[in-house]
């Protein structure tokens, strides 16, 4: 960072009035800050890293007050670093401004094969902490084990399932595996059964593994009673919806059996519980039934979480879970993205394998192709269909498929009445929103201007002078939005009541971004 940057990362803060994921504030006027580990464990181990500003007062909106002493505050800061597991090495900038110095450190973020950072003193499991918003967290035991999972590229689908023997599981299924594997891999020919198995992931240490469980046993969930899915269609929006009836749920079912299994009967529940239209070629007369949610992208996400989940001891005690909602379906997995895959790299890089024995047996069954065509298959079946695009979303440990039926109305950030979709018909269901209006310039730059303070919904919609508060937020609050041109402070919890608008400043990308 150069000076000119801290300068003006320095006015957007005080702008802005708040700290944030990649920014912690610290005043520095009387000494340097005690308590650095946490936040610097913190900002380590996310992937934008982060950056302290000394020099600012938060409790005195931000003031600025300058530092002690900026040589002494960088010695400092660089003893905390030191004293980190691995060592953290921060890059110091610093800036003087009206006889006052401000200090920057920006805090690289760590390889994910090297996390999670922590203070050394502390040990791995209570001196490491994740960033949370402008609030840092200590580290569950879970999330440490993801990060030791992948450095040490522990293999949780064939760990040996405890009190499983050879004749609880399908011996005819297992066999036609095991014909299918040597014609795949004529070398394995050469070697006895029993070293088959072994490298196939069938057994270990002389004892049958989940993934034979998961792939041939009888019955999986006997040994693992929550390794299954639990499929819902709900009466409304969100779960705990009711109907007129007082019904929470429409259809539930508790999904079990091996993965194949499992995968078929959670196509069958979407299909039984999704609404069909039927559309009439103008020029034939021919009738086609079209889906509310193409079958392609259900298969592949439900695969995906089958087979990609998190089978670890720390996870096993929860279900997939499917969620048909009234505008939604839902595929929520225990584990989120493994290594060093992120959401955006989704379909256009080669993952790193969390169950390579479970992914090569679905490929062996022709159940899967393992070419990472998967998430490009949903997205271009709901493309094909005229259907919103998917969303994809990791967080806390889960990670999440999200298919829409229609083009949405509702924004995730507006409030849960800002505007009503159109209602849906059996033939009707994929009916299109209100479109919105054209904005002028002059619109949108008088907006611009007014959010450079943060505003509330009901701000904006004083402001704009539009008796339809919702259709205010639609027509000029939206589009914005969308572009970036005004940023929600609270991203994480859209419907948050403490929810601001802010136009967003040039682009600042922290060190190790």
């Amino acid at each position: 960072m150069i000076e000119e940057e801290l300068h003006t990362l320095i006015e957007t803060i005080r702008r802005r009035g708040c700290e944030w994921q990649t920014m912690e504030v610290k005043a520095a006027r009387d000494g340097c800050p005690e308590k650095l580990y946490d936040t610097m464990a913190a900002f380590a181990n996310q992937d934008a890293g982060g950056v302290f500003v000394f020099g600012l007062d938060e409790r005195n909106n931000f003031e600025k007050v300058g530092v002690y002493d900026a040589q002494a505050l960088q010695k400092r800061v660089m003893e905390y670093g030191e004293q980190m597991t691995p060592v953290v090495r921060p890059v110091m900038t610093v800036y003087d401004e009206a006889g006052k110095v401000f200090v920057a450190a920006e805090i690289p973020a760590l390889d994910i094969a090297e996390r999670p950072c922590f203070k050394t003193a502390k040990g791995r499991l209570k001196g490491a902490y994740v960033r949370v918003g402008d609030a840092d967290k200590p580290m569950t035991e879970y999330e440490v084990y993801s990060y030791e999972a992948f450095r040490k590229r522990l293999r949780d689908d064939v760990r040996p399932a405890d009190e499983a023997t050879m004749d609880m599981l399908d011996l005819q299924l297992l066999e036609d595996y095991r014909t299918r594997m040597r014609t795949a891999k004529p070398n394995l020919a050469r070697l006895t059964e029993e070293q088959q198995d072994v490298l196939n992931g069938i057994t270990k240490d002389g004892r049958v593994t989940m993934a034979a469980l998961l792939l041939f046993g009888l019955f999986p969930q006997a040994f693992y009673p929550r390794l299954c899915i639990t499929a819902t269609r709900v009466p409304g929006r969100e779960l705990g919806d009711v109907d007129a009836a007082g019904n929470r749920f429409l259809d539930t079912k508790r999904i079990e059996g091996t993965i194949p299994e499992m995968l078929g009967k959670a196509l069958d529940f979407v299909r039984n519980n999704m609404r069909t239209a039927t559309a009439i070629d103008p020029h034939t007369g021919l009738r086609t039934d079209v889906p509310q949610y193409p079958l392609d992208a259900v298969r592949e996400a439900v695969l995906n979480a089958l087979v990609h989940r998190d089978y670890s001891i720390y996870t096993e005690t929860r279900p997939i879970q499917l969620n048909m909602f009234e505008d939604r379906l839902e595929i929520t997995n225990p584990g989120g993205l493994y290594g060093r895959l992120t959401i955006d790299q989704l379909g256009h890089a080669q993952p790193d394998t969390r169950n390579p024995v479970l992914v090569t047996a679905m490929e062996i069954l022709q159940l899967t192709e393992n070419r990472y065509t998967g998430i490009p298959t949903i997205r271009r079946a709901m493309v094909a269909n005229h259907l919103p695009e998917p969303v994809f979303t990791n967080i806390m440990g889960e990670f999440k498929v999200t298919l829409y039926h229609q083009q949405r109305a509702q924004r995730d950030f507006l409030d849960e009445d800002a505007f009503v979709l159109a209602e849906e018909t059996p033939r009707d269901y994929m009916a299109q929103p209100v479109p919105v209006a054209p904005r002028t310039a002059a619109d949108a730059k008088h907006l611009l201007e007014f959010c450079r303070t943060p505003r509330t919904r009901a701000e904006i919609i004083a402001y704009l002078q539009i008796a339809s508060g919702q259709y205010a937020l639609r027509r000029y609050l939206v589009p914005l939005l969308e572009s970036g041109a005004i940023r929600m402070t609270i991203p994480e919890c859209p419907r948050s009541r403490a929810q601001r608008f802010v136009t967003a400043d040039p682009p600042y990308a922290p060190y190790g971004r």
